[in-house]
C-alpha cells in the first residue's frame, strides 16, 4: 500500500505523546502520523477552496446581476455554514 518509507526526528515529548494517543486509540503511530499529515495538507487545499469563494464572493457583490450557477451557490452556502460552525463568519449571507 505505502511505497515510501521517511525517517523523521521528535522531540522526547513528541514522542511521548504520540505513543500515548496510539495507546489510547489503538491506532499505529504511523497511522496517526500520516492522518496529521493529511489533515494538514488538506487545510492547505480547504484555505485555496476559501480563498476562490471570497474572490467569487468580492465579484458578484462588484456585479450582482451576474448569476451564479446553483453548484457554485451550493458551494457558497456550504462554506458560509462551515464558517458559521467554525465561528469564523464573514459577516454575510449566503449568496
Amino acid at each position: 500500500m505505502f511505497g515510501t518509507r521517511m525517517q523523521i526526528l521528535l522531540s522526547a515529548e513528541q514522542k511521548r505523546q504520540l505513543d500515548e494517543e496510539a495507546a489510547r486509540t489503538g491506532v499505529s503511530a504511523a497511522a496517526i502520523v500520516r492522518a496529521a499529515l493529511d489533515a494538514r495538507l488538506a487545510s492547505g487545499q480547504q484555505q485555496e477552496r476559501q480563498s476562490a469563494l471570497r474572490w467569487f464572493r468580492e465579484q458578484h457583490d462588484a456585479s450582482p446581476s451576474v448569476p451564479a450557477s446553483d453548484d457554485l451557490k451550493r458551494l457558497i452556502d456550504e462554506s458560509h455554514t462551515a464558517e458559521i460552525l467554525r465561528g469564523t463568519t464573514s459577516g454575510r449571507e449566503p449568496v
